[in-house]
């Protein structure tokens, strides 16, 4: 684990030139307002445009301002990380959105595995956004974020500017999709590479995660949709992607309540929903502030499903009690 660990140091700030270009992107606070922000170093919008609570895992900060992550970036494409507007407008460490404190430590309980990868992706018709978040399950800390948007296989460019502007359109980010977008083998390719810059895979482990778990709400990221992108993409289905954690079942057997959902959850536990629900680096980080709380609160996370290796789509549901 020391070479994992020192993996982990590496900066996601190793960025390639790109063409700089404008996109949208909504300043929202809870299930609040929806105004878009330019991605300019021109635009200059007033605090009330971008100013909301961060949300701590005991509380909220009411001094801190949320901003949205600057998408560009997340794909490795930003070139203006010189330019202080854009960095005052737009967010580029997420780790700073998920804080820890040493009094959210002091509940926490020894786990199974050293790292959680906090996965939800969005697209019904084929997958759009493969948003990943690493959190040390010693130190309940956001290690690093991967981010793709994807191009689907099998769709018309017609079908596809149709499906975009209707999924991303409304929350402004339908041209950074369009700019960034790459095709699901390939993201799975860069994927693999950055799972094992980290340590935490390699063919030499039979594909296997080192001692890291997904963590997902629900089942169907998994079990259901990146088997059949696999199929559309026309490649096997990686054996990392042989188990997973549903956050539902985990969250149930914790809590003794029921939660249909990442809003549901947050709603029960009093965190304040950050970001565009259904975008899918936002829901990733939300869904990263229940993982926190319920580190936290001492809840010890197990792997709640796994696929038959005889039989792909046969899948073991580990939890007696669980959301069905």
């Amino acid at each position: 684990m020391a070479s994992a660990l020192s993996a982990f140091r590496v900066s996601i700030s190793r960025i390639s030139s790109f063409r700089a270009r404008q996109f949208s992107y909504p300043a929202t606070s809870g299930l609040a307002h929806t105004k878009r922000i330019i991605c300019s170093s021109s635009h200059s919008p007033s605090p009330s445009d971008t100013s909301s609570s961060s949300v701590s895992l005991m509380g909220t900060n009411e001094n801190a301002r949320w901003r949205p992550m600057c998408l560009y970036y997340t794909h490795g494409k930003c070139t203006k990380m010189d330019d202080t507007a854009h960095l005052e407008v737009f967010n580029h460490d997420c780790s700073k959105e998920l804080p820890v404190t040493a009094a959210d430590l002091e509940g926490k309980k020894p786990q199974e595995f050293d790292f959680f990868l906090v996965l939800d992706l969005e697209g019904k018709v084929e997958i759009l956004e493969f948003p990943v978040l690493i959190v040390d399950a010693r130190t309940m800390q956001v290690v690093d974020l991967f981010h793709r948007f994807v191009r689907p296989t099998k769709m018309s460019e017609q079908a596809i500017n149709k499906y975009i502007e209707g999924k991303y359109g409304e929350v402004g980010v339908d041209r950074v999709w369009h700019d960034t977008a790459i095709p699901f083998k390939q993201v799975v390719e860069e994927f693999e590479g950055w799972l094992a810059e980290h340590g935490l895979w390699g063919k030499e482990t039979d594909g296997a995660l080192n001692d890291a778990a997904f963590v997902t709400c629900g089942n169907w990221d998994i079990k259901t949709k990146i088997p059949e992108q696999c199929v559309v993409a026309n490649i096997n289905l990686p054996q990392y992607f042989m188990e997973w954690i549903n956050l539902k079942d985990v969250y149930l057997n914790f809590y003794g309540r029921e939660a249909r959902g990442m809003v549901s959850m947050m709603k029960q536990c009093g965190i304040r929903l950050m970001g565009s629900h259904h975008l899918g680096i936002d829901d990733t980080k939300n869904i990263t502030r229940v993982v926190q709380r319920m580190l936290a609160d001492g809840a010890v996370f197990k792997i709640t499903a796994r696929r038959s290796k005889s039989n792909m789509r046969n899948v073991e549901f580990l939890f007696k009690n669980r959301i069905k």
